[in-house]
C-alpha cells in the first residue's frame, strides 16, 4: 500500500526529527510501519531476531549519542517481549520511542487473536507497558496521532521510553495530514553556585564520582576541566566508564570504578578527602556498595538530572554539560580555588580474586590481552554475569570510544542487540561486544543479524559452560551441594562457524591465541566471533563473593580492603 496513510506520517516525522533507524520485528499488526519506511531514503528498517534485542538495539542507538532510538513491535508475545529492553531504557533514562502494533480495533473485547485492549476481560496492553515507560497512549482514532506521537517523542526525549499502542486499522487509516515535528524540551539548567562556594571552601582533596549522565550529555570535556581546575581525583560509575579516566582525559588522576565491582582505593580516597562530587549520578547499590562509610564522613554534594540516595546537597539538571560549564565558569578566574590540594599517589588498586588453575584463560589475563588488542576508537559493549564483572573491573575504555554496561536490570544478552544499535548510531564504527555463553544462548542469534548487515562487530564469547555467577554463588551460599547451572560442552566458535556461511568465528583456549584471533579481526570486513575457553570455577572480581571467599594468608591486606568496599 502507499499514499498518505497515518503510518506514513509516523515515518515522515521520525525522519525529520533525525532518526535513521528503526529496530524491530514484522508481524501483521506492524507490518504497515515497514512497508511505510521502504518507501524512504531517509529512515532504514532493521530486523532483529528477537524483540528484546530489538529493545536492545534502540536503546544502544540512544545511548551512542542520546538521540531517539525506535523499536517496532507486533502484536501478542512480539511486543511483551520488549517490556525487559524498556524496563532498562527507563532505569538508563534513555529516549526511545515504542511503536507497538495492535489488532484492529473492530476487534477489541470481541476475543480476535492478540487482543490487547483491556476489553471483556483481555490483556491491558496499555496497563503492561505504562510502568515501564514514561508516557504510554493507545490511539483510537486516526486523528489522534496529531497529538499523541509529537508527546510521545517530547516524553522520550526528556529521558527514557515512550510507547504507542497503534491498532492496524488506525495505521491504515488515512493520515490527518502532516503532523507538527516536537522540538526537543528546553532542558532544566541548575545553578552550581552552591556547589562552586563548597570547591573555594575546601581545604583538602577534592573526589568527583563521575555517572553516566556525563556521557549522555556529552560533558565529558567540561568534566575534565572541572578535575584540572580543582585538581580532584575522579572515579566513575560502573556504567559510566567512558565518562572520566580514559586516556587523554585526565587518567593520571582515574581512581577506578566504585561499587561492587569497584576498585578499593576509590572508598579510601572518598574518605580522605575534604568534598565528595557526585556528578551525574543517583548512586544506585550497585555503584555505592562499600561507599556510605566513607560518604558519612564528608561533606556531598550532587549535580545531576536524579537525585542521590545517599544523603547529600544537590543541583538538578537535565543538561549536564551547559552546568558543569558554568561551574567551572564560576571556580575559573577570581573566583579559583584558594587552596587545590593535589593527593601524593592517586589510589587505584585492584580486587583480588582467589587465584584459580582451571581451564582455559582466566579473566584478568584475558581483559590484558584485549587492552592491548583493541585500537582507539572502538565501542566496547558488555553483558552481565562474571565476564562483565571481570571486564568493567580490569578493561580499560578506548580513546574516544564508548564502553556501555546496561545495569538498570541487568537483563543477560543485552549486549548482542545494543552492539548492533550503537553500531549504527556511530556511522558503522568498530565495536567490541564482550559475552558470555549465557548471554549468548539466551540472545546470541543477533550475531546473524550483524552478518545481515555486514557490521564491523567482534563478538567475544567467553566459555565456561555454565551460568558461571550461579555457580559460583551455589558455591559460596549453598555449600556446593548441587549446581543447575552447569552447561554441557559446546564449541560456539565452530558452531557458528557452521551456521553462518561467510561468519568469521573461531575457539581458542589459551592468550596467545586470543591475541592472533584478535589482530585477525581487527580489519575484518563484517563481523566476527572469538569464543574464548574459561572456567566457570574462577571467582571473578565482585565484592560480594570476595567478602565470603577465605583468602590466602599473602592476600589478607588486599582482601580487608575488598570487604570495606
Amino acid at each position: 500500500m502507499t499514499g498518505q496513510r497515518v503510518v506514513d506520517h509516523i515515518v515522515e516525522c521520525l525522519a525529520a526529527v533525525g532518526v535513521g533507524h528503526i529496530f524491530g520485528v514484522d508481524g501483521a499488526n506492524i507490518e504497515d510501519l515497514y512497508d511505510a519506511a521502504h518507501g524512504r531514503d531517509d529512515i532504514t528498517a532493521i530486523l532483529a531476531k528477537h524483540e528484546f534485542s530489538a529493545a536492545a538495539m534502540a536503546d544502544g542507538y540512544a545511548r551512542a549519542g542520546a538521540r531517539l532510538g525506535v523499536v517496532a513491535a507486533t502484536s501478542g508475545g512480539g511486543c511483551l517481549n520488549t517490556v525487559p529492553g524498556l524496563g532498562e531504557a527507563r532505569v538508563g533514562r534513555m529516549p526511545v520511542l515504542a511503536l507497538i502494533g495492535q489488532p484492529p480495533t473492530a476487534l477489541d473485547g470481541r476475543g480476535g487473536f492478540q487482543d490487547t485492549s483491556g476489553r471483556h476481560g483481555a490483556l491491558d496492553a496499555t496497563a503492561v507497558f505504562a510502568p515501564v515507560s514514561r508516557y504510554c497512549r493507545r490511539v483510537t482514532a486516526p486523528a489522534d496521532i496529531r497529538t499523541a506521537l509529537p508527546e510521545a517523542i517530547a516524553a522520550a526525549l526528556r529521558g527514557g521510553p515512550a510507547v504507542l499502542l497503534l491498532p492496524k486499522d488506525i495505521q491504515q487509516a488515512p493520515g490527518p495530514g502532516r503532523i507538527a515535528v516536537p522540538q526537543r524540551p528546553a532542558p532544566t539548567v541548575g545553578d552550581p553556585q552552591v556547589i562552586a562556594r563548597a570547591l573555594r571552601r575546601a581545604r583538602g582533596p577534592v573526589t568527583i564520582i563521575a555517572g553516566p549522565q556525563v556521557a549522555r550529555d556529552d560533558a565529558r570535556a567540561e568534566l575534565e576541566r572541572l578535575r584540572a581546575i580543582v585538581r580532584a581525583r575522579v572515579a566513575c560509575t560502573p556504567d559510566a566508564k567512558d565518562a572520566a579516566g580514559t586516556p587523554g582525559r585526565g587518567s593520571s588522576s582515574a581512581l577506578g570504578v566504585t561499587g561492587v565491582m569497584g576498585h578499593p582505593g576509590v572508598a579510601e580516597a572518598v574518605a580522605a578527602g575534604a568534598v565528595c562530587l557526585l556528578v551525574g549520578t543517583p548512586l544506585p547499590v550497585v555503584a555505592r556498595t562499600g561507599l556510605e562509610p566513607a560518604l558519612a564522613r564528608v561533606p556531598v554534594y550532587s549535580i545531576g538530572a536524579a537525585a542521590p540516595y545517599p544523603p547529600c546537597t544537590h543541583v538538578h539538571t537535565d543538561d549536564l554539560r551547559a552546568t558543569l560549564a558554568s561551574l567551572v565558569a564560576a571556580l575559573s578566574g577570581e573566583g579559583c580555588p584558594d587552596h587545590p590540594c593535589v593527593p601524593e599517589v592517586s589510589g587505584y588498586t585492584e580486587l583480588q580474586p582467589p587465584a584459580h588453575d582451571g581451564p582455559g584463560v582466566r579473566y584478568r589475563e584475558a581483559m590484558a590481552v584485549l587492552d592491548r588488542g583493541l585500537p582507539a576508537g572502538t565501542d566496547i559493549v558488555v553483558d552481565a554475569g562474571n565476564i562483565g564483572a571481570a571486564a568493567i573491573h580490569y578493561l580499560p575504555p578506548r580513546r574516544d570510544g564508548r564502553f556501555v554496561v546496561a545495569l538498570g536490570m541487568g537483563g543477560m544478552g543485552y549486549s548482542f542487540g545494543a552492539g548492533i544499535g550503537m553500531c549504527f548510531a556511530r556511522s558503522r564504527r568498530r565495536t567490541a561486544v564482550i559475552a558470555g555463553d549465557g548471554a549468548f544462548y539466551m540472545h546470541g542469534m543477533e550475531i546473524h543479524t550483524a552478518l545481515q548487515y555486514r557490521l564491523p562487530i567482534t563478538f567475544v564469547l567467553f566459555d565456561n559452560h555454565a551460568h558461571a555467577m550461579c555457580v559460583t554463588r551455589e558455591q559460596l551460599f549453598y555449600g556446593d551441594r548441587y549446581s543447575y547451572n552447569r552447561f554441557g560442552p559446546s564449541r560456539l566458535g565452530a558452531g557458528l562457524a557452521t551456521m553462518f556461511p561467510g561468519l568469521a568465528a573461531v575457539d581458542v583456549d589459551n592468550a596467545h591465541d586470543l591475541a592472533a584471533a584478535l589482530a585477525a579481526t581487527t580489519g575484518h570486513d563484517g563481523p566476527s566471533v572469538i569464543a574464548v575457553e574459561c572456567s566457570p570455577d574462577e571467582i571473578p572480581p565482585f565484592t560480594a563473593f570476595l567478602d565470603t571467599v577465605a583468602q590466602p594468608a599473602d592476600q589478607k591486606d588486599c582482601a580487608h580492603v575488598s570487604t570495606r568496599t
